[in-house]
């Protein structure tokens, strides 16, 4: 299956090199680029990519508000956003917008390829230190936001679910989970897949913020 990818930096020389990179590499096909979120909104509709990978900073509309109104649009497509992470404060505002995932542009190339893979496969992606990031933005937020969506949470999930994803906020994966759980990987993939479906989550990213949320997992770890 080929995946259709919509390119969106307002750097030329940035698109450029993606385009090249994804044309040496079977089953992706660059099928658009645009250098504004206002630009992709309306490519993404025409076009119908498969996965948009988008910048953040942009002139005018930036990749928050264009990830906002992609993922909730008629056609939507799953975003991948791509930026300078060292230097950008608003990771967790694009993953609330409803991005799948998040890579930084000094990643190896391969890595980044590798991600608009897992993205377009329907799962979620965060590069090392989103975590992190996440976790500062958390500690800033008002505690009784948290205690409130605790209670939500708490009224939906068993027992076993919410450790699930606690785990899920500490970042593991499905193997980690089942080795810390001591169950099988397939019940751990089965616990993440019925947390998905009580929570309303898009995807594992979304589990991760509203583990955070829900006070499952701290600021300190």
């Amino acid at each position: 299956m080929t995946v259709r990818v919509l390119l969106v930096d307002d750097q030329p020389l940035v698109r450029s090199g993606l385009r090249v990179l994804m044309a040496d590499h079977p089953g992706l096909e660059v099928v658009g680029e645009a250098a504004t979120g206002l630009e992709a909104v309306r490519l993404t509709t025409e076009l119908r990519p498969d996965v948009v990978v988008m910048d953040i900073r942009m002139p005018g509309m930036d990749g928050i508000e264009a990830t906002r109104l992609i993922t909730s649009g008629p056609t939507p497509a799953r975003v991948l956003i791509l930026t300078t992470f060292d230097e950008d404060e608003h990771v967790y505002g694009a993953l609330r917008a409803g991005a799948s995932g998040f890579v930084v542009k000094d990643m190896a190339l391969d890595d980044i390829l590798a991600a608009v893979r897992v993205v377009a496969a329907g799962d979620a992606l965060l590069a090392p230190g989103v975590t992190r990031r996440l976790i500062a933005d958390f500690a800033g937020q008002p505690a009784r936001a948290a205690r409130g969506r605790s209670a939500a949470v708490a009224e939906g999930i068993t027992e076993r679910e919410r450790e699930v994803l606690t785990l899920v906020g500490r970042g593991r994966s499905n193997t980690e989970i089942a080795e810390d759980l001591f169950i099988t990987v397939a019940t751990a993939k089965s616990h993440v897949s019925r947390l998905l479906t009580k929570l309303g989550a898009r995807d594992r990213v979304q589990l991760v913020i509203t583990a955070y949320e829900a006070g499952l997992v701290s600021p300190s770890g």
